[in-house]
């Protein structure tokens, strides 16, 4: 009888061991991945600078000549800080929602065939490139915060706050640059690609609440941005990022929405990634 439990044991050990062992071989593919990726991003500093134009466009122009018509209520807060989430979300998705070109240009060059013959989990491969949308898209946190801090925006700088926000700016460009790789190995094609690219960015921004608030739109379009993740993402930032700021739907439920749409994406990714070299 102390044998059977010893062989019983020895079993569930060895099963746990190798499970672990998998669990930490995925994690190191995905980050091996990810600094392929951010060692682009070394070798380009200047796109750091070219990120920045579009925040501070919206948030200069348009923010400072919103807030002087004052013809969209916010309530209490002031129109830059209810903006000032809302653009930060913007670059956010601008930079997440293109990244899927780099899926197109490594099948070109044949990097793509090499990642797919070698004993790398596809998982693995779509994972790694959805942190390193993430950590890409938390240089948008810093241009964005410095330029609120210039124009006045009432932002919380506790650590807590500050940290909600880069989970919740990780968790938006993983789900949009994912969405991205999805719609990269169906088109198959650059120009296919970005041609469809600039047809979503616009459609997503606008129908949410980044902005303007809900209550402002009609009843089509608020049932849109419902479905809409950025919403999440946008309600989320406002919560944790301006002073007064809150959660329309609840952080909780903001966070498990795009973590279930990340979840279904990367889903799909892994099954589509295959197809891409063909």
């Amino acid at each position: 009888m102390h044998c059977g439990r010893d062989g019983q044991c020895g079993v569930w050990v060895k099963t746990g061991g190798g499970a672990a062992v998998a669990v930490l071989e995925f994690v190191k593919q995905v980050l091996a991945v990810a600094e392929a990726e951010a060692r682009k991003l070394r070798h380009d500093p200047m796109e750091l600078f070219t990120r920045a134009v579009q925040p501070t466009l919206w948030l200069v122009v348009f923010g400072q000549v919103m807030s002087r018509v004052r013809a969209i209520p916010t309530g209490e807060m002031s129109y830059l800080d209810f903006m000032a989430p809302g653009i930060l979300a913007q670059s956010v998705i601008f930079i997440a929602i293109f990244y899927g070109i780099s899926l197109i240009w490594e099948r070109d060059l044949g990097v793509l065939h090499k990642y797919l013959v070698s004993p790398a989990y596809r998982g693995a491969l779509v994972c790694g490139k959805a942190v390193s949308a993430g950590l890409r898209a938390l240089t948008q946190a810093f241009i964005v915060y410095l330029l609120s801090l210039a124009l006045g925006v009432h932002l919380k700088l506790t650590l807590l706050a500050i940290v909600g926000v880069l989970f919740a700016i990780f968790l938006g460009a993983a789900i949009f640059s994912t969405f991205s790789l999805v719609v990269a190995c169906l088109v198959k094609t650059r120009e296919r690609f970005m041609g469809i690219g600039q047809v979503l960015t616009m459609p997503l921004f606008f129908a949410s609440n980044a902005i303007y608030p809900l209550s402002l739109m009609p009843q089509w379009l608020r049932f849109i941005s419902h479905i809409n993740p950025l919403t999440y993402q946008v309600d989320a930032l406002r919560a944790l990022m301006v002073e007064g700021g809150r959660a329309a739907v609840g952080l909780g439920i903001d966070f498990a929405v795009q973590a279930l749409v990340l979840l279904i994406l990367l889903r799909i990714a892994a099954r589509l990634y295959p197809n891409a070299v063909n």
